[in-house]
């Protein structure tokens, strides 16, 4: 020791570094000590007076409320009873999950089984898809697989949705020379129609033309003259010429309407028809056309049988000077021919089909007994009441009903469809006592 230490003289000397360091350690410890017991006590003393569960913690905004509260602790029996009451609500979650698993296997089981139904039946009528993928004329007849950039919608090609069922039929009826000659497949084509497969394709050839095609007889001695049998290509019918087909008294598919029972090819047997009118079955065309103000039926449609050889619209171009169309399947002979060589519209279209025509655009319809029957008859009648314009004239002839639908099926439809009687007759079909003729003469009306 320095007799500066020893006189009391340093008294002012700063401490040694190393007795700072243990100073300040010392009080730092002391204070961390402090804070820790004061911290404790004032836990202790909450807690053991209830007000743990006081202490809130506030939250806003968002989608939660305004002021959603949270415990941050509570007592312990409160604490087990919200945990507990948190398991079970878990454990019934889960059991909801269970159960909600549950169901979806099962709907999903069941919608496999109905796809599965479907697809089978689609497999055994043949509908919706192709068995085979089309291939080049029927490709692009139908227009599968991509179009030019410039095919608008308006240009995709018709095809008639039951086409698929008869693919063979529609491969074989496709199976030409483009830019040749066409097939003689008329009972091809017309066997398509009848499957449903109507429209048909177009076609990239041409049809083969008569040898020796004569020039047409002009009207209207045309109406009445048997066509020469070189209007037409005779390779597709039993019958090679129109003697034969006259000879064949009814017997072609079809014919049963003209004549008064014979041949739709005898012509003097078709000049007279409905000339009469007996008050009962037999309406004449004078005695309908009185139904309406002169002049006013100009335009029709003669439909289902009524008279496919064009006799009818013959008739009806001699005493009103209107213009009714034929329609006309070549089912065993060539109607479509015979009809134009009249110098007649024939409309190629059966009676399956939608009637290609606007909207209230004939004046009369005149059908006979090929509309159908069950829903095909009620389609074909609705299409009848569309094409008609107002007060038009819906004139069913002789058409053929079994006696038990008669009042329970045919009258109620024809009620149903919105057409107003204006005449209606029934009476036997000769010795067929369970079946019966009607003939009536309908309008829609004008409102």
């Amino acid at each position: 020791m320095d007799d500066d230490d020893l006189h009391g003289n340093g008294k002012n000397k700063p401490l040694p570094p190393t007795r700072r360091r243990c100073y300040c350690c010392s009080c730092t410890t002391a204070a961390t000590l402090l804070m820790f017991l004061l911290t404790n006590a004032v836990s202790v003393a909450v807690v053991s007076s209830g007000a743990g569960s006081s202490l809130l913690r506030r939250y806003g905004g968002g989608y939660r409320p305004a002021a959603t509260i949270v415990r941050l602790w509570d007592g312990s029996a409160a604490l087990h009873a919200d945990l507990n009451a948190t398991q079970a609500a878990l454990a019934a979650g889960r059991a909801d999950l269970a159960d909600l698993h549950a169901r979806v296997r099962t709907a999903n089981e069941l919608l496999r089984t109905l796809l599965h139904a479907m697809r089978e039946e689609l497999s055994a009528t043949g509908g919706g898809e192709w068995k085979r993928e089309p291939a080049g004329e029927l490709r692009l007849a139908v227009g599968v697989g991509p179009r030019h950039h410039d095919v608008t919608e308006a240009a995709v090609p018709v095809l008639g949705h039951a086409c698929v069922r008869v693919q063979d039929d529609l491969e074989r009826y496709m199976d030409y020379a483009p830019g040749g000659e066409c097939p003689s497949d008329e009972q091809l084509a017309h066997r398509l129609m009848l499957s449903g497969c109507e429209p048909l394709p177009r076609r990239r050839c041409r049809p083969r033309s008569p040898k020796g095609y004569p020039q047409p007889a002009p009207l209207p001695r045309s109406l009445w003259t048997t066509p020469p049998d070189t209007t037409v290509v005779w390779d597709a019918y039993a019958c090679k010429s129109y003697s034969c087909l006259a000879a064949a008294r009814g017997n072609i598919t079809g014919c049963g309407g003209d004549g008064d029972g014979g041949s739709c090819f005898d012509l003097r047997r078709g000049r007279g028809r409905w000339a009469r009118d007996d008050g009962a079955l037999s309406y004449s065309i004078d005695a309908v056309l009185r139904a309406r103000p002169n002049g006013t039926v100009r335009i029709g449609l003669d439909l289902g049988g009524g008279s496919p050889s064009g006799t009818f619209a013959a008739r009806m171009l001699e005493r009103a000077g209107a213009t009714v169309l034929t329609a006309a399947v070549d089912s065993g002979a060539p109607f479509g021919s015979f009809v134009a060589s009249r110098g007649l519209v024939a409309l190629h279209v059966t009676p399956a089909h939608r009637l290609p025509l606007f909207d209230g655009a004939m004046d009369i319809v005149h059908a006979g007994h090929g509309l159908g029957a069950g829903d095909m008859l009620e389609f074909a009648l609705y299409d009848v009441y569309r094409v008609l314009r107002p007060g038009g004239l819906f004139w069913l002839d002789h058409f053929v009903c079994a006696a038990m639908q008669l009042n329970a099926t045919l009258a109620p439809m024809l009620d149903r469809v919105g057409f107003r009687k204006l005449r209606w007759n029934t009476g036997h079909r000769g010795k067929e006592k369970d079946q019966w003729y009607v003939s009536a003469l309908l309008e829609k009306p004008m409102t």
